[in-house]
């Protein structure tokens, strides 16, 4: 039995693996997660853990900590040119986040032979392409819609004054409150992206991909967007899982 731990910008996720089935997932935010804290994700002494991370070396510092502590393994996925029938795009490999790079190879396992769009919904939007066989074929990088929300909260007096309460919940883009307007904006602004990308991969591949939503914010996205969809909530874990079932996971640092 392994430990699965997905750590983003703001939450971190995880669930045991016995080589077969994942467990049920658990979340936290983890920002005033200290050394102490970690030590949750040893519960059971399970063999090792096995660990992408994308929230900088305090965090990795911390776990590590936390691993020394209670005796155990830890190992950080990096990123490598290919692994678990993907190859990634970049001309330097590590320059792909580690989270963008276990997701396509979740999605590939998930779906094979079919090209894929994966757009991750965190703190971050991400759009990453892969063609039927695998092969990476580049991304896209732009504030989530929480993000978006919260930047022009901070940035613009007028916006802020104005967002206080009045959430109205409108079925259409067209908010009947600022802080309504300002909310289904950045939702409608991520759903439009994703259907750019939709279709400029399909003139790219000659074939339309199959869309595959994950992070926090796919469920609020999700019905906006025209077409075929998928979520798949876990979709770092399931990567996780295929690279935990290699004879070698790729190892290294961040």
């Amino acid at each position: 039995m392994i430990v699965l731990v997905d750590i983003g910008n703001s939450r971190i996720k995880w669930a045991r693996f016995d080589g077969r089935a994942l467990t049920s997932s658990r979340a936290a935010v983890h920002r005033t997660w200290r050394a102490r804290d970690y030590a949750r994700l040893f519960t059971g002494r399970p063999e090792r853990l096995l660990v992408t991370s994308v929230a900088g070396k305090g965090v990795e510092k911390a776990l590590r900590a936390a691993a020394r502590r209670a005796r155990m393994r830890v190992t950080f996925v990096n990123v490598p040119r290919r692994a678990a029938g993907v190859t990634v795009g970049y001309r330097d490999p590590w320059r792909l986040g580690v989270d963008r790079f276990v997701a396509l190879v979740g999605a590939h396992q998930l779906f094979p032979g079919v090209p894929l769009l994966i757009a991750g919904l965190g703190t971050a939007m991400t759009l990453d392409l892969i063609d039927a066989k695998g092969r990476h074929q580049g991304g896209a990088i732009i504030p989530g819609p929480r993000l978006m929300v919260e930047t022009l909260l901070k940035d613009t007096n007028g916006i802020r004054r104005r967002a206080q309460g009045g959430r109205l919940n409108a079925a259409t883009l067209f908010g009947r409150s600022t802080r309504d307007g300002i909310e289904r904006g950045a939702r409608f602004a991520a759903a439009a992206l994703i259907e750019r990308a939709s279709a400029d991969a399909a003139v790219l591949l000659k074939r339309s991909p199959l869309v595959v939503l994950t992070g926090g914010a796919a469920s609020a996205v999700r019905p906006l967007i025209t077409g075929h969809v998928v979520s798949v909530p876990d979709l770092v874990l399931k990567g996780l899982a295929v690279l935990a079932t290699e004879a070698r996971a790729p190892r290294g640092g961040r």
